[in-house]
């Protein structure tokens, strides 16, 4: 998989990466880890946002964090079939990468963070339209990120963008129904903690309320 234009491309990225200010090299190691950072904080407030609104609001948010799962899974598990050396390994040609360069063993395609912000970004934006203006840079950033620190190949990234970005789509689209039918069940709990993680929002149609039920008694 590393061609001779993907080689090429990753060597002109790392040799620019040594071009830009000591501080460009730091933002960029600290977003490869921090951006999932922050896609965790924006699946806390996706969540809770929808807390108010209809099950299918907060089916979404709450699958969000769940595909983006399974979208790090499908690409791990594409990793342990391919068995791609690390480019700071066999690049020799290229710059140092800017961050210590991962063990054998620990393959290259496709890349895990990439799949992560691919994931991330698209069930978020299905959770939350108006966050992709924001999730979708970030994704892109981290992907690039992970080049320009020196750790990854380009077709790395971007096998792992559209693996995460497929297996939340296709998740979400599979599981919605059945999330918003759990939720609704959820919203009749008489279990506080039940209850606030669900949301005080409408419940199924027809579910009687367990204050209903107990007016009925």
């Amino acid at each position: 998989m590393d061609s001779s234009i993907t080689r090429d491309l990753y060597r002109d990225i790392t040799d620019f990466a040594h071009t830009t200010p000591s501080w460009v090299q730091h933002l960029a190691e600290l977003w490869t880890e921090a951006g999932l950072l922050l896609f965790g904080v924006l699946f806390l407030v996706a969540w809770w946002r929808s807390r108010t609104g209809d099950l299918r609001a907060i089916a979404l948010a709450v699958l969000a964090p769940l595909v983006t799962a399974v979208g790090y899974v499908a690409g791990e598990s594409l990793k342990s079939l391919v068995d791609e050396e690390r480019p700071c390994r066999t690049v020799t040609e290229a710059a140092a990468s800017l961050v210590p360069c991962p063990p054998t063993g620990d393959w290259s395609f496709p890349s895990n963070h990439a799949a992560i912000a691919g994931a991330a970004a698209v069930a978020l934006a299905i959770a939350w339209p108006r966050i992709a203006v924001l999730t979708v840079p970030m994704a892109l950033l981290m992907a690039f990120s992970r080049v320009f620190v020196g750790v990854h190949y380009p077709h790395d990234v971007l096998a792992g963008l559209v693996i995460g970005a497929l297996v939340a789509a296709v998740c979400t689209a599979a599981l919605r129904r059945p999330a918003q039918a759990l939720i609704g069940t959820m919203r009749t709990s008489g279990a506080g903690v039940v209850l606030w993680f669900a949301g005080p929002g409408p419940a199924a149609p027809g579910a009687a309320r367990p204050t209903e039920v107990s007016h009925h008694r």
